[in-house]
């Protein structure tokens, strides 16, 4: 191959070595508590994204249990996390032979030097390698155009209002039929559909479908919302290990009342195989 055809290639980043990977990783204090500077590289409006704050708090999960795969893993987010130092403290509940249970907290520290507990999780973990190979489902996946037909952020002046590192940091290339809030007129259907990868070419795994699920866009923009959309808890399940290549995910959003909507997502890798499933609650702001 010619000198300047290689450099050009861009290398891919893999499991364990990319920037998703350096940004969660934990340093250990004591047994059961981490350290960690939460990167502004996933913030989005400013705040942190609670998909990554997630996977923080599931790779020290990870680390505690015997187990290391997220099998469910249940959010509830207390504080607005801020780009910064912050403490993992984590907990064993219950270990057996398929299933460990625990529970974690991310925890930062306010102006007068206090502990403030931004999140605190419980999950279960088993091993994903092991599960039985039988699939019966009626869920097919969603019918989301080629990735060359749809749109990243790259594409449009300003798809998300306000700051969005994180945009920099992932492969998103969303389905022109969800697109009509971007072009000032939201379907009011409640539904985004993408292909999602990382934009430094890392496959995902276990831990990265806990950011897949809360990294598109908020379903409130397509039914005609603006601003921050804040999660309040957020449940994810994890059913495979994704298979190489990028994700499909689907989120619908069926009810908002009483300033709360609730967003469901589903995860589709390359097989065509539902790897991963959330609800989440979410507060928005109306009027």
């Amino acid at each position: 191959m010619p000198e300047a055809a290689s450099a050009a290639a861009p290398t891919r980043a893999t499991i364990g070595d990319s920037e998703f990977d350096r940004d969660t990783a934990l340093t250990a204090r004591a047994p059961g508590v981490y350290d960690i500077d939460l990167s502004a590289g996933w913030t989005i409006i400013n705040a942190v994204n609670g998909g990554y704050l997630l996977a923080v708090l599931g790779r020290a999960l990870a680390d505690t249990l015997p187990h290391t795969d997220p099998f469910t893993i249940s959010a509830h987010y207390l504080t607005a996390s801020q780009p910064g130092p912050a403490v993992v403290r984590t907990e064993t509940v219950r270990t057996g032979r398929t299933l460990s249970t625990g529970q974690a907290s991310l925890l930062q520290y306010d102006e007068e030097g206090r502990e403030v507990e931004r999140i605190r999780v419980l999950a279960s973990y088993g091993d994903l390698d092991a599960l039985p190979d039988d699939v019966r489902t009626t869920a097919a996946p969603p019918a989301i155009p080629p990735l060359q037909e749809c749109f990243g952020p790259q594409d449009g002046p300003s798809p998300v209002p306000g700051s969005s590192a994180i945009t920099d940091r992932l492969m998103i290339k969303l389905d022109p039929a969800t697109l009509g809030w971007a072009l000032g007129a939201p379907s009011g259907r409640g539904e985004m559909r993408a292909w999602f990868g990382l934009a430094d070419g890392r496959d995902a795994d276990p831990l990265s479908l806990l950011l897949a699920v809360d990294a598109l866009p908020p379903t409130a923009f397509e039914i005609g919302l603006k601003g921050w959309v804040p999660t309040v808890e957020l449940t994810v399940h994890v059913r495979s290990r994704p298979a190489p290549g990028p994700l499909r995910v689907s989120i619908t959003t069926r009810n908002l009342a009483g300033g709360f909507l609730e967003e469901d997502a589903e995860v589709w890798d390359s097989s065509d195989r539902l790897v991963a499933q959330s609800r989440q609650l979410a507060r928005v702001r109306l009027g």
